[in-house]
C-alpha cells in the first residue's frame, strides 16, 4: 500500500497516465488464436504474434491488422474515426492463415500505398496495396518464396543502400519440424523449474536471417553476399534498424533469445559485419547473453544518437543500452531506473511520450512463454500486466500501479505497436494477446501539453521516408526521431513521427536529414497538428 501511494504521488506531481484498454467498444473483439491455451507442446506456439498500425487507404487515420496463428486468416480493421475499427479483412482479400508471426510496412513500389509483409514458420506473404482499395499476394512475383520452410520472425524494410527502393530484411528464430522436434520432456531444455514444458530454443538448430535486395523485377537473396547469413548461431527474434553510427546507413539491430544478440553495421558497399560485441550491445553488463525478444529505440537523452531498448526473459534485466556517439554503447540499465522487474517476460516494447513533456517514456508488454507455470505457485505468472516507465530527464520511473486499469490488466502479451490512431494528440498502444482479443490502450482527454505529429513522403529518397532522421526543436529542446519499418516484437508502428513540445506552442525548427544525404528544413509550424511534408 505504502509503494503504491508513492507511486501515485509521483504520478501527481510529474505527469500522470490513464490507460484505458477500449478494444471492445472499438469493434477489436476477435481471438487471434495461438497454439495450446493452458499447455503448448511445441516453441512455435509460444512466439506469434505481432500488431501494426498502418494508414492503408492514405485518409489520415491508422488502421490495424493482427497477426493470427492458425484457424483465423490475421485481420486488417479500417479506422472509421470516432475510436471506431470495421473488419475488413475478407474486403481486401486477407485471407490466408498459417503460423504467423511478424509484420512489418513499407511502400515498396513506390506507389503512394503502403504495403506489408508478413512473416510465417512457413512461406512469408508480401501484400502490395492496390490503390487501398485490396491486398494482392505477390510473394512469388517479387521472388520471395522460399526453398524450405523457415520459422521466420521479425522482419524491416530498410533502404541500405539509398536508392530509393525498399530492401527487406527478415530474422528466423531457429530451426522447427513438427515431425522431429522433441516433447516436452524429452531432454534437459524441455523443462523449466522442474516441470515439463515445451523444448527449446537450446537444444534446437540455428538457422540463418535473410536479405532481400529489391531490383527491376523483384526482390534478390543477398544474404551470403552483404554478410548477413553470418552470424548463424544466433536465436533472432525483434528486429530494430537505425542509423546507430551516425554514418548515414541504415544498421540492423537483432534481438536474440539466449544467445548474443546482433548488431549489423553497414559498411556502405553493400556489406554488413556484426558489430555488436565491439559495440557493447551483444551481452548485457556482465558479459552474459540475454533472452531478448523485443527491441526499440530512442533519443530518450536528447543527445541526437538514438539508444537501444531490449526486452528479455524473467530473471533477468530489461537492457538499455546507451549510444554514446558514433553507435558506441554502454548498459545502462541499472543506473537508469530498470533494474527492479525482473519477474516479467518482455516482449513488445516502445517509446511513447505519454504526457507529452518531450522526454520519451518507456512501455513494455509481458507475459510467460510457459501457460504450465501457473501450476509452481510463485510470483511469476503466465499472464502478467504491462510495465510503464515515465521518463525523468533520462531516469525511469516506473509508475505502472497508478498509470490506469489498461496497464493493470493481465494477459500473455507478445506484439505491440503505437500510433495516434484518432489524431488527438495522445499515443495509443495496440497489444497482441495470446488467444485473448488484442488490447488497445487509450487515455481519456485532451493532452495537457502540446504536440506535434510529422508525415513524411519522399521523392528522391523511398516515398515511406523509411530511414529519414528528423530534428525538432521546440521550447529550447531539440528532439530526434528516425522513420523505421518494423520494431518492437515482431510488430509495426504508425509511420508518421509524434513529439511532445510540453508548453512550446510552436516548432522553431524541424530538420530532415533523408535517405541520401539532403537536408530539408521547415520553420515556425504551429503546434497541435499533423504536418504532411513532401520531400522537395
Amino acid at each position: 500500500m505504502k509503494r503504491a501511494l508513492i507511486i501515485a504521488l509521483v504520478c501527481l506531481t510529474a505527469g500522470a497516465a490513464d490507460f484505458r484498454n477500449v478494444a471492445k467498444e472499438a469493434g477489436l473483439a476477435r481471438t487471434a488464436p495461438n497454439g495450446g491455451v493452458t499447455s503448448k507442446q511445441f516453441i512455435i506456439e509460444t512466439t506469434g504474434s505481432g500488431v501494426a498500425f498502418i494508414d492503408y487507404d492514405n485518409d489520415g487515420l491508422p488502421d490495424i491488422f493482427v497477426v493470427s496463428g492458425p484457424g483465423e486468416p490475421s485481420r486488417m480493421y479500417h479506422n472509421e474515426g470516432g475510436g471506431k475499427f470495421r473488419d475488413v479483412t475478407q474486403a481486401l482479400g486477407l485471407t490466408h492463415e498459417g503460423w504467423g508471426q511478424g509484420v512489418c510496412a513499407g511502400d515498396y513500389d513506390n506507389d503512394g500505398f503502403t504495403d506489408l509483409f508478413v512473416t510465417y514458420w512457413g512461406q512469408n506473404k508480401l501484400y502490395r496495396n492496390a490503390g487501398g482499395k485490396r491486398f494482392e499476394d505477390v510473394t512469388a512475383k517479387m521472388h520471395l518464396t522460399q526453398d524450405r520452410v523457415r520459422y521466420n520472425t521479425g522482419c524491416a524494410f530498410l533502404d541500405y543502400d539509398n536508392d530509393g527502393k525498399l530492401d527487406l530484411f527478415v530474422s528466423n528464430y531457429l530451426k522447427f519440424d513438427f515431425n522431429t522436434t522433441p516433447k516436452p520432456g524429452a531432454n534437459p531444455y524441455c523443462f523449466y523449474r522442474g516441470i515439463t514444458v515445451n523444448c527449446g530454443p537450446r537444444g534446437l538448430p540455428f538457422d540463418r536471417n535473410l536479405l532481400y535486395h529489391q531490383e527491376a523485377g523483384g526482390f534478390r537473396d543477398v544474404s551470403d553476399e552483404s554478410g548477413i547469413a553470418k552470424p548463424d548461431g544466433n536465436y533472432a527474434l525483434g528486429v530494430l534498424t537505425g542509423d546507430f553510427n551516425g554514418d548515414g546507413l541504415t544498421d540492423i539491430y537483432v534481438a536474440c533469445d539466449q544467445t548474443p544478440s546482433i548488431l549489423y553495421i553497414n559498411q556502405g558497399n553493400g556489406k554488413f559485419v556484426d558489430e555488436a560485441l565491439m559495440r557493447g550491445t551483444a551481452l548485457d553488463e556482465n558479459g552474459k547473453a540475454m533472452s531478448g525478444m523485443g527491441v526499440a529505440a530512442a533519443d530518450y537523452l536528447h543527445q541526437g544518437q538514438p539508444s537501444i531498448f531490449r526486452t528479455n526473459f524473467s530473471d533477468e534485466l530489461e537492457t538499455l543500452y546507451r549510444n554514446r556517439g558514433k553507435g558506441e554503447f554502454e548498459d545502462v540499465s541499472v543506473e537508469s531506473g530498470l533494474g527492479q522487474n525482473t519477474r516479467f517476460v518482455g516482449w513488445g516494447c516502445g517509446f511513447l511520450d505519454f504526457d507529452n513533456d518531450g522526454w520519451p517514456d518507456l512501455l513494455l508488454v509481458n507475459g510467460h512463454a510457459f501457460p504450465e507455470v501457473d501450476r509452481l505457485n510463485i510470483d511469476i505468472h503466465y499472464r502478467e500486466r504491462a510495465i510503464l516507465y515515465r521518463n525523468d530527464h533520462g531516469h525511469f520511473v516506473d509508475i505502472s500501479e497508478a498509470s490506469g486499469p489498461g496497464i493493470l490488466e493481465k494477459h500473455s502479451s507478445r506484439g505491440a505497436a503505437f500510433a495516434d490512431y484518432d489524431n488527438d494528440g495522445n499515443e495509443e498502444v495496440l497489444v497482441n494477446n495470446q488467444n485473448e482479443p488484442p488490447t488497445l490502450l487509450r487515455q481519456p482527454g485532451k493532452p495537457s501539453n502540446h504536440w506535434i505529429t510529422l508525415k513524411l513522403e519522399g521523392v528522391k529518397a523511398n516515398r515511406s521516408a523509411i530511414g529519414a532522421v528528423v530534428r525538432v526543436t521546440a521550447g529550447g529542446l531539440v528532439q530526434t526521431g528516425e522513420v523505421r519499418s518494423g520494431g518492437s516484437y515482431l510488430s509495426q508502428n504508425d509511420l508518421r513521427l509524434h513529439f511532445g513540445l510540453g508548453g512550446a506552442g510552436k516548432v522553431d525548427l524541424v530538420e530532415i536529414f533523408w535517405p541520401g544525404g539532403t537536408k530539408q528544413t521547415q520553420k515556425d509550424l504551429t503546434a497541435d497538428q499533423v504536418v504532411s511534408i513532401r520531400q522537395y
